[in-house]
């Protein structure tokens, strides 16, 4: 199965490339291992590109599946490396798939701090919700707040529930911080 995670590499013109990493979101391991020296780590991220010329933002909206990767690397042109928990917000009944989230962490303990919250937090929430206590939407908008203001998350609709849905201003924040 892997543990998928998406690779942006961003250009001089502040746009990005995107690359796959089938084992990537592992354990944030490709946090020590990109490098100038080793742009791929060894082999670790696929060389073919997703995409080239990308903004930022579309990298979330066309790319980042929340239901599909785990991670999220930024690599600046200086091959500084920022790693992201991809959360996904939705439940698995088939309703929706495109609202994700991701939240800056690292490899170690914080990681394993991230995703122990967010599975806690997002497991009790399915659990009210599977009981009649809280109405779905409402536990949908209280996860998306947990994860802006408990950890600093970014919000973001993939794919085609992106065209013209909600805008967030925490994600136009996290654009302008990283451009």
């Amino acid at each position: 199965m892997g543990h998928r995670a998406l690779v942006a590499y961003r250009r001089p013109d502040y746009l990005y490339d995107v690359r796959y990493s089938h084992w990537g979101g592992d354990g944030l391991a490709l946090v020590d291992e990109l490098s100038r020296d080793a742009p791929l780590a060894r082999g670790a991220v696929d060389s073919s590109l997703l995409a080239d010329a990308v903004a930022l933002e579309r990298v979330l909206t066309d790319y980042l599946d929340p239901c599909v990767y785990e991670a999220l690397y930024l690599v600046s042109p200086e091959f500084a490396v920022t790693a992201y928990r991809v959360c996904w917000l939705e439940w698995s009944d088939g309703r929706e798939s495109g609202r994700g989230a991701i939240v800056a962490t690292a490899p170690g303990e914080r990681d394993r701090e991230v995703r122990t919250w967010f599975r806690a937090i997002k497991t009790t929430l399915a659990d009210v919700v599977a009981m009649g206590i809280f109405p779905r939407r409402a536990a949908s908008s209280y996860l998306e707040a947990r994860v802006y203001e408990d950890e600093d998350g970014h919000v973001y609709t993939y794919g085609d529930a992106a065209d013209g849905v909600r805008h967030d201003a925490a994600v136009d924040r996290w654009f302008e911080e990283q451009g």
